[in-house]
């Protein structure tokens, strides 16, 4: 299951429980209505959150102020699905699966929102950066227990498994992140060759 991250004010203080559910409301308007109509403007997001004009305009002093702060969001809820996978202590492969949907659960649910989180912002690339490192390590325990072949390169396993993550998240007609991660980590396991010593 996805750990749920409070929305923070733009310095970073908790915010009071009616405030958290309004721009709670604001930044799931905001993915909704920009998945559909990138070029939405901030009146159509404040429609679709069910609040006035002025209360998103007092949050975010712009639509990129907005946008930013999805993406900070949505970047926060991408952590707390990797933490919720347990991948530094659980057993390799249940953390490989468990890891794999979270993430996919939140990329498939905010897409839009991933898609504007870049490295450009220092806080996303810390975020990230610790995301690979927690994944490498995973993948070396995997390699450890004989999940992986003690041959494969790590970064390189690494690379192709996040490959296989953004195809799921953004190419696939199952929506079930379950059911995406059991495709992911097969693939990633097995491939999509048949088992034939004589091929090579």
């Amino acid at each position: 299951m996805e750990t749920q991250r409070r929305p923070t004010s733009a310095g970073g203080r908790p915010l009071r429980a009616d405030a958290e559910r309004t721009m709670t409301a604001i930044l799931e308007a905001a993915e909704r209505t920009l998945s559909r109509d990138p070029a939405a403007t901030m009146e159509q997001i404040a429609e679709a959150a069910g609040v006035a004009r002025t209360t998103v305009h007092r949050r975010f002093a712009t639509r990129e102020a907005l946008i930013d702060a999805l993406a900070m969001w949505a970047t926060q809820r991408f952590a707390a699905a990797v933490d919720a996978g347990h991948p530094e202590t659980a057993p390799p492969l249940v953390a490989l699966y468990q890891t794999t949907a979270n993430v996919l659960s939140v990329k498939t649910s905010w897409g839009f929102a991933m898609s504007r989180a870049t490295s450009a912002n220092p806080e996303v690339a810390r975020v990230h950066g610790d995301v690979r490192d927690k994944c490498e390590r995973l993948f070396r325990r995997a390699q450890e227990s004989g999940v992986l072949r003690a041959d494969v390169d790590i970064s390189w396993t690494r690379r192709v498994y996040y490959a296989l993550i953004h195809e799921a998240a953004q190419n696939s007609d199952e929506k079930d992140p379950d059911a995406l991660a059991m495709l992911v980590v097969d693939t990633l396991l097995r491939g999509a060759g048949t088992p034939n010593p004589d091929r090579l």
